[in-house]
């Protein structure tokens, strides 16, 4: 198996996309720095996530702390086909990294987990388009949360 866990979730075929997570601020270490990643791969028959951009972000409590447009499925430039969204995007949009466990990891955001607080943070990945393209093909291993050097 080239999963640390026995299941995964996989995207069989929708129209939008909507993951989160949250745990609580005293369940992690007070006064570091962390990120939210989503960890996945994708089947050889995935279609859909390429476009549109897909908008990540963390929340703590009831604040925003971190929202940016990213791109699941990476694509050939020769492919990009001048959606009207991405042009009028002043900043490129994160893309995944491959781990060397054969994964692929998408940082979702940071924050700073001060000393003592208490409050939820919330990592979400969505589709930026109510009604979009049909997608197909993700495989979820889940999202990690883990100290940012």
């Amino acid at each position: 198996m080239d999963h640390r866990f026995a299941e995964c979730a996989e995207l069989l075929q929708v129209c939008w996309l909507y993951i989160g997570g949250s745990i609580g601020s005293r369940m992690l270490s007070g006064d570091t720095h962390y990120a939210a990643y989503l960890v996945f791969k994708m089947a050889d028959d995935s279609y859909g996530l390429d476009a549109p951009l897909q908008v990540a972000s963390v929340s703590i409590g009831e604040d925003n702390i971190s929202s940016h447009q990213v791109r699941i499925q990476s694509y050939e430039e020769e492919d990009a086909g001048g959606d009207e969204e991405e042009a009028a995007a002043t900043v490129a949009p994160r893309l995944p990294q491959l781990r060397p466990d054969g994964w692929m990891e998408l940082e979702l955001g940071d924050w700073y987990n001060a000393d003592g607080a208490n409050y939820e943070v919330c990592a979400t990945l969505k589709e930026t388009r109510v009604g979009g393209n049909w997608k197909k093909g993700l495989i979820m291993q889940g999202l990690e949360i883990r100290p940012k050097y």
